[in-house]
């Protein structure tokens, strides 16, 4: 018995357009030179900066106009689009299909697959004869990379991890934390103390010292971790004003030790590293570039456009082709012209469909949680690939791809995509669900603001949250708790009773 059934065929043209959508900005203008090298029908348009790109006439939120979708890139093409998407065998209004693909599927960096324009093959080619040992070089890790390789390992919440991840991208090459927590916190809309318990996490992280904001808490942190910070060494690092100007009686009388003391203690200090972070080489590593902008409109609306800095836009040179395509040309020449043509074209369509997907992409993140851009984390809303994957007509798996490794400046900080995507919490009045971060922020709030003798317990918490629609578990407060660093009540009781007497002394 004969069954008729659909599949998807996954041809050369649409696994690269996947490939180019999972591309963050550095790879795709790489990706983008090397087809220019090799491809002699390709080049870059000189009117790049005429016409930019835009997702098509959704609005980005119900205030925000969107100017109609522009057609810089058929100028230059020859053929029609029925004509190239039959030659490649692709539908470029859909170039990402409905269906889930698996990275498996896709090709490796040194599948043959990525020399599309070369003809034969031969110019990207690992062989006997020319072997390119540049490529099985590991590039050096940074010290970014080291750190961020950090945080993934670490076990916390989502929200401090996103702080977190704010305090890194503010870390120069020497390991210093450039921006204050106070800014920071602000800029988030978090408070100061939520970004000290997301620095203590950074200030665990290997080398120690890093993101230090000053050269004593830099000096500091390395003495806490070789179990040497003990009153007459913190003294002498509290007071290295003294020690830069070699008042040697005065230090020894504030630590409250002998010369031969003190001369030990200095030996100590300079065994320490000042700029921890140059171990990893004096090289800055290169910035994130943002792959799109969210701006504010006068009318409390937001407007979200593509970096044109991070779009590599390219054209095929359609009296070039004209030329060395002739009835005279030979039969190999032709053969060779004809392909680097289709690929010239296809990949000037392909880098035109990834940047509207990404740019549909933000869009819809902007739209679903314009709250944050507006006040703060505490009103970052429940999210997940799924809703925008309903909203933009993509497969979860394409939203996956749009979002790793692109990156969105708004006034908030540069964030990247993923980072939007948070787990639900049913409200109690079956409203609006919140996000678990907005959870964990009230639990935060509700502690910060307990007095000594009104501490709350988990349960007390379970009440306080449902007096203000949201509906959670005992157990669920006791995680999110321990996420955060913070005691149980009873400790926090006893903690908050002895502090109290030094504060009225104060």
């Amino acid at each position: 018995m004969m069954r008729q059934s659909q599949s998807l065929v996954m041809t050369p043209q649409l696994l690269q357009a996947i490939k180019l959508l999972q591309f963050s900005t550095t790879e795709l203008q790489n990706y983008v030179e090397s087809e220019l090298e090799k491809n002699p029908l390709l080049e870059r348009d000189s009117r790049a900066d005429e016409a930019p790109i835009v997702a098509d006439d959704r609005p980005i939120v119900e205030t925000a106009m969107t100017p109609e979708p522009g057609d810089w890139a058929r100028e230059e093409l020859p053929a029609d689009r029925a004509t190239l998407e039959r030659e490649t065998g692709t539908d470029f209004e859909n170039s990402f299909p409905d269906e889930a693909i698996s990275d498996q599927a896709l090709p490796q960096a040194d599948s043959p697959f990525w020399n599309l324009s070369g003809g034969s093959g031969k110019g990207a080619s690992l062989n006997e004869d020319d072997p390119n040992l540049e490529a099985f070089c590991a590039a050096a890790t940074t010290l970014s990379q080291h750190l961020e390789n950090q945080l993934g390992c670490t076990d916390t919440d989502d929200l401090t991890r996103m702080i977190a991840s704010q305090i890194l991208d503010q870390i120069d090459q020497t390991g210093y934390l450039l921006e204050s927590l106070e800014a920071m916190a602000e800029r988030l809309g978090v408070p100061v103390k939520r970004c000290e318990i997301a620095l203590e996490i950074v200030h665990g992280f290997d080398p120690i010292g890093v993101g230090a904001r000053n050269l004593a808490e830099c000096l500091r942190l390395q003495l806490r971790e070789k179990d040497r910070l003990d009153p007459a060494m913190a003294a002498l690092v509290d007071h290295l004003d003294l020690l830069a100007k070699r008042e040697f009686g005065q230090l020894r009388k504030v630590c409250g030790v002998d010369e031969e003391d003190l001369a030990d203690m200095i030996a100590e200090l300079r065994r320490l590293d000042p700029k921890p972070g140059l171990i990893f080489g004096s090289t800055p590593s290169e910035p994130v570039t943002p792959d799109v902008f969210v701006r504010a409109t006068p009318d409390g609306g937001w407007q979200v456009d593509l970096n044109s800095d991070a779009l590599p836009r390219v054209v095929a040179n359609k009296s070039f082709y004209a030329r060395v395509s002739g009835k005279g040309a030979e039969k190999e020449v032709r053969s060779f012209i004809d392909e680097a043509w289709t690929n010239a074209n296809w990949i000037v369509r392909s880098l035109e469909q990834r940047a509207r997907t990404i740019l549909k992409v933000a869009s819809e993140i902007v739209r679903q949680q314009d709250a944050f851009f507006t006040y703060g984390v505490a009103h970052l809303r429940p999210l997940n690939l799924k809703m925008i994957a309903d909203a933009v007509s993509l497969h979860e798996s394409t939203i996956s791809r749009v979002t790793a490794n692109k990156f969105m400046a708004t006034p908030r900080g540069l964030f990247e995509m993923k980072y939007f995507f948070t787990t639900a919490i049913a409200a109690s009045d079956g409203g609006v669900s919140v996000s678990s971060e907005a959870v964990r922020y009230r639990i935060k709030q509700l502690i910060d603001a307990e007095e000594p003798n009104a501490v709350l317990s988990d349960d007390a918490l379970v009440d306080k949250l449902k007096e203000i629609g949201i509906e959670i578990a005992r157990r669920t407060v006791a995680k999110y708790r321990e996420g955060m660093g913070i005691a149980s009540s009873s400790i926090r009781r006893r903690e908050k009773v002895a502090a109290a007497p030094r504060a009225k002394a104060s």
